[in-house]
């Protein structure tokens, strides 16, 4: 997910960047909930997990409006992929940084409490800071859950953005419309079969934090969360190539109640236990409803100054509210299960956390990554193919 303000000259599409940050604002309240689900049904903002396909999906979109044309007059592979490492790395640092800093404060120890040498952690920072993922049970895995980037498990998103960026360089901006609609019927048919044959183990598609999520199907939880990737975002280069814009009002505000509510849902049950019902709501929302609202977003516009405004700074802090949030999410549930919290006893840190969040989002994203990037951007892309 990401905001290409700095990486293109063409006109923003403000919608897309304003509803990129409400997914991400959205994505914190669902990790909220984590801290007090005892199992994915009763997880509150139960499907936060899915603003992800939906980042994926904006990639795509975004990457195709700013990029396809561009290889027609010179731009190279290499030079793409710099573009995207200038983007993107930048707050991937940060945010290892801070869950280092995360880490230490919680005691340097697993979640089962065994301690964590010095070693362990900096070989984890180390894998971090050049998005090489831990393997469960590997001496850098340093939380003990599986997590590919136990210092800030949201990096695995970034890290199926690269491959979905180096995938676009290499082949898919060679694509045909047809050819690139045959690769999108393939990622969405090998999705679907993952969610319905339960490869997550609880028949949902939160898929790719981990090797093997729950450890039931192995490498499988790779294998979800790069198909994850792999149809959100060549749906959403299909639907940049052949936009045509609808008519329509209030694009914004629409397309914001119908993610609010779709992240929103309850795990569909069967009888209070897990069903395949949840992985059917999962492939309807990925499959078609994402599409929809990125089209929808893509088609609408700011009509006052207000609504530009919120567009603006929902779309500048949406990645590095996103990229930095979690940190915060692990001291929170170090406090809350070590000393059994519930909901009730704590409510009031959520605001609070939630607010500084954004703060401390801004503030890197003012401070440090436009600044960075800029200067990034002026001395390694200049007098380079555009």
């Amino acid at each position: 997910m990401q905001n290409n303000s700095i990486t293109s000259s063409k006109p923003r599409y403000e919608l897309l960047d304003g509803l990129r940050g409400v997914a991400a604002l959205m994505v914190i309240l669902y990790h909220f909930g984590e801290g007090f689900a005892t199992s994915p049904v009763d997880q509150q903002i139960n499907h936060g997990y899915l603003a992800v396909d939906f980042f994926f999906a904006l990639s795509g979109f975004v990457l195709g409006y700013a990029y396809d044309d561009r290889w027609k007059n010179g731009m190279t592979s290499a030079n793409f992929m710099l573009r995207r490492v200038i983007r993107l790395q930048p707050m991937v640092l940060i945010a290892v940084i801070l869950g280092v800093i995360a880490f230490v404060i919680q005691g340097c120890e697993k979640w089962d409490g065994t301690g964590v040498s010095t070693t362990a952690i900096i070989l984890s920072l180390l894998l971090g800071f050049f998005m090489i993922p831990s393997l469960p049970g590997s001496l850098p895995e340093i939380r003990g859950n599986g997590e590919m980037f136990p210092l800030n498990g949201p990096n695995w998103s970034l890290f199926f953005e690269y491959i979905g960026s180096i995938l676009y360089a290499v082949f898919l901006h060679r694509l045909s419309k047809k050819a690139l609609k045959g690769v999108v019927i393939f990622n969405g048919a090998c999705l679907a079969a993952l969610a319905l044959l339960n490869a997550s183990g609880t028949f949902h598609i939160g898929m790719g934090w981990s090797f093997g999520a729950d450890g039931t199907w192995g490498i499988l939880g790779f294998i979800g969360g790069f198909f994850r990737m792999a149809f959100s975002f060549s749906i959403g280069l299909y639907l940049s190539r052949n936009f045509t814009p609808l008519k329509v009002r209030g694009a914004f505000w629409i397309c914001t109640l119908i993610i609010i509510a779709l992240l929103s849902v309850p795990y569909v049950t069967t009888n209070g236990e897990i069903s395949i019902l949840n992985a059917c709501y999962d492939l309807v929302c990925t499959l078609l409803i994402f599409p929809f609202v990125v089209y929808l977003g893509a088609s609408g516009f700011t009509s006052d100054a207000t609504s530009g405004r919120i567009c603006e700074f929902l779309g500048n802090i949406s990645y590095p509210v996103y990229i930095i949030h979690y940190p915060a999410m692990y001291l929170f549930y170090s406090y809350v299960w070590k000393n059994g919290f519930s909901f009730s006893q704590v409510w009031y840190l959520c605001p609070i956390i939630f607010v500084a969040v954004i703060l401390l989002a801004w503030f890197f994203m003012r401070f440090y990554d436009t600044p960075v990037r800029r200067y990034l951007t002026t001395k390694l892309l200049t007098r380079r193919p555009k």
